[in-house]
């Protein structure tokens, strides 16, 4: 996740200090609960945790103890020193103290290894580094805990719940602070506080975990956007097709995705004796239409796009609100095409994921991902793909960023990586070249020579999952939509009652100009004006007698300090101009 701000260099990296605060935090918990037990310490992006199993649960109250208790360390403490110890030894070491994280953990370092510890003359951990030279190198005002939750040991269900520790450090205490004011803002934005705060989605555990309840404002933005979505891929020659939600369980086998990702699939369920399953993609099912007739090279390329729902079982422990869900919506499409014709086409669909992404203001990063260690077909097939992906590329001047072997087994692809409004980075759009389905259906076409020859697959989603983007478009305006597809754009608010009958009049005309409206009469004008802020509603149509009498409205526009007064015609034409250009500005 990018940061909005450059930190400070020091005289070791970032992340060898957060492994040093790590192990100060890790002594100052044992030395407040002696008995506890410690398990794993590791740096992570802009900060660090550590597990330990305790004699009780840990919650934010605690943190500032256990702060204060590292500041006191930090004022014993002094070098990082590195010692080495046999494996014999280390375990006997372990078992004497009842570390028993520790001990597993040595079981995994391999025989030829060194057996390293860091100590830094309080404490001692198992460790292979890197650290800081002296604890005199750690500021006491440039850390901070950050939360403590409970975690599995080893990501494990079936194992013990530890207690881990959230903290971020940095080289000063200006650098703390742009950061605990950048989460300050992640947090404002949160699609899961928002979501509530609006009323726009919610989670139904009677329903099952992981499956989003869209509500109607939310509703409003995901129908706006497919229709948009629709209308882009029609104008592309793309066809819709519909396909069913549960298939026999054959076909994912002849797909080759119920051996390769299994543990993904949902349970079989039985219909008329025969295991079928809820699909976890569409591939197989476009593939089943492809192939449903005969195909010349004179009908390629064929399109089919989808907006179709599929499921996937993600573990409990990686649900996030919108963002990481066991049912979502792919706005999936495959291309079938020639060898010939494939760089064309993959020139299309780097056009329309730029098309998509800059539409809401987002940078992006492009990443070429090449052949992995196990792969289908031959090394003459993929260089084809690569060097269309390539080409493709270059005629877009796109630049691609290497990702090596990171291709899926079926073929190479091209990753977006797009930054929201705080810099922070998200999964994007992915443009992937398949050799696997179309040999494991066989599919086939007439060629010009009267041969018959497999086609090539493109699979490409440009949403992903209209969950995760639009949990994504929440957080990266904050609520605050674009009036294309803002579910309110607009609160008409008389001042008095003497002009709440004009009000209705100018809130028919809104709507019949296909803008969602609500008139706010209730409470006085402050009180209205608020309740539209906190809506999120971005225009506020003022209506008191001077503008009754002149057909205008006194406009107060989210983000603007002056109001204005607009005839109402040049209201209606604003609002307008702003949908049709899908303005990102109000």
């Amino acid at each position: 996740m990018s940061l909005p701000f450059e930190p400070q260099n020091g005289p070791v990296s970032l992340e060898a200090l957060r492994h040093s605060v790590s192990h100060i935090m890790a002594d100052a918990v044992l030395r407040i609960f002696p008995e506890g037990k410690v398990a794993i310490g590791p740096p992570i992006e802009h900060g660090f945790y550590y597990d330990f199993d305790l004699p009780r649960a840990l919650t934010d109250e605690d943190l500032p103890a256990i702060e204060e208790e590292m500041r006191k360390i930090l004022a014993e403490a002094g070098e990082f020193t590195r010692s080495t110890m046999t494996r014999e030894a280390a375990a006997a070491q372990f078992a004497e103290n009842g570390q028993i994280y520790k001990a597993e953990l040595l079981e995994d370092i391999p025989e030829d290894d060194e057996v390293s510890f860091y100590d830094h003359g309080t404490w001692a951990d198992l460790c292979a580094g890197p650290h800081v030279e002296s604890a005199s190198q750690i500021r006491t005002d440039s850390f901070k805990l950050l939360s403590a939750a409970g975690a599995y040991w080893r990501g494990d269900s079936e194992k013990a719940m530890l207690q881990r520790v959230y903290g971020t450090a940095w080289w000063n205490k200006k650098d703390l602070k742009k950061y605990m004011a950048f989460l300050e803002e992640v947090q404002k934005r949160d699609h899961r506080k928002l979501g509530r705060e609006l009323d726009l989605f919610s989670l139904n555990s009677d329903f099952g975990a992981g499956l989003v309840f869209w509500h109607p404002k939310l509703g409003h933005v995901r129908r706006t956007l497919e229709q948009w979505w629709w209308d882009l891929h029609q104008a592309r020659g793309y066809w819709p097709v519909y396909t069913p939600h549960v298939a026999g369980e054959p076909v994912f086998r002849q797909s080759g995705h119920l051996q390769n990702y299994a543990d993904m699939i949902w349970a079989p369920m039985d219909v008329d004796g025969r295991p079928h399953r809820v699909k976890p993609m569409n591939c197989p099912a476009h593939v089943a239409i492809f192939n449903s007739r005969r195909h010349s090279y004179r009908d390629l390329p064929k399109r089919f796009a989808e907006l179709g729902t599929v499921y996937r079982y993600e573990p409990s422990g990686t649900l996030h609100g919108m963002l990481r869900v066991r049912g979502f919506t792919q706005d999936d499409a495959h291309i079938f095409c020639t060898p010939d014709q494939l760089e064309d086409e993959l020139v299309d669909v780097l056009k329309l994921v730029h098309t998509i992404l800059s539409t809401f203001g987002y940078e992006y990063t492009a990443y070429l991902a090449t052949r992995p260690e196990k792969y289908l077909g031959t090394d003459e097939i993929w260089e084809h793909a690569l060097d269309s992906l390539k080409g493709a590329a270059s005629r877009q001047e796109l630049p691609l960023e290497d990702d090596p072997g990171g291709g899926v087994f079926y073929g190479p692809k091209i990753d977006f990586k797009l930054r929201d409004a705080l810099g922070r980075e998200w999964q994007g759009p992915t443009v992937q070249v398949d050799f696997n389905l179309p040999e494991r259906f066989d599919l086939e076409f007439n060629d010009s020579d009267n041969e018959l020859k497999r086609p090539v697959m493109v699979h490409r989603a440009i949403f992903g999952s209209l969950e995760r983007f639009v949990g994504g478009l929440i957080e990266h305006f904050a609520a605050w939509f674009p009036v294309w597809i803002c579910p309110t754009p607009v609160a008409v608010l008389p001042i008095t009652e003497e002009q709440e009958e004009a009000a209705r009049e100018l809130q028919a005309q809104i709507q019949e100009a296909g803008f969602n409206c609500v008139l706010k009469t209730d409470g006085p004008l402050r009180k209205r004006v608020r309740e539209s802020e906190l809506e999120k509603i971005p225009y506020m149509a003022v209506l008191g007698g001077r503008e009754v009498e002149e057909s205008a409205v006194n406009l107060r526009v989210h983000g603007v300090k002056e109001q204005r007064t607009l005839s109402t015609g040049d209201f209606l034409a604003l609002l307008a101009e702003k949908r049709d250009t899908k303005s990102l500005e109000y």
